[in-house]
């Protein structure tokens, strides 16, 4: 087992409990695609993520969208994150199923831009593409709306 440092996680001990709460890298977007993600593959229900107006705007996408249950901000000490609730389908064999995939397409490394006229279509319009714009951080659907285009965040679908 390896040991954590402290400037690497806090280390939380409750009810038999044993947590870790990481300190995000540099790309936000992907800790928390990544932190999704992750919850979705180990069938929890719930994610915590840090709250940073980024994140803050992805997430009410994601809630606008249907792609997420529920949001709400909850604060410890003198920090707060948001407790996301997956959204879970039953198919006929009784087993759950998630309806969320998501992809980081710009990177730090590597900026991908695109105009309103070539913003992907995700699934045929099943998806959605989110974009960082001069506007603010809107779907794909509202920047072609706005005639705009920006930095392809993501797409989640």
């Amino acid at each position: 087992m390896k040991k954590w440092k402290k400037e690497h996680a806090d280390y939380i001990e409750s009810k038999g409990q044993h947590l870790f709460s990481f300190i995000m890298g540099k790309d936000t977007i992907a800790d928390i695609i990544t932190s999704i993600r992750n919850a979705d593959m180990n069938r929890r229900g719930t994610v915590k993520i840090p709250s940073t107006n980024i994140t803050e705007n992805i997430v009410k996408m994601l809630l606008r969208e249907g792609f997420i249950e529920n949001v709400r901000k909850h604060r410890e000490r003198e920090k707060y994150f948001l407790v996301l609730t997956l959204r879970y389908r039953r198919n006929r064999k009784g087993s759950y199923k998630t309806s969320l995939n998501l992809k980081r397409i710009s990177t730090p490394g590597l900026r991908i831009y695109s105009n309103y006229q070539k913003i992907p279509r995700i699934l045929g319009g099943m998806g959605i593409v989110i974009l960082s714009t001069s506007r603010g951080i809107m779907t794909d659907r509202e920047a072609r709306l706005e005639r705009i285009g920006g930095e392809v965040l993501c797409y989640i679908w």
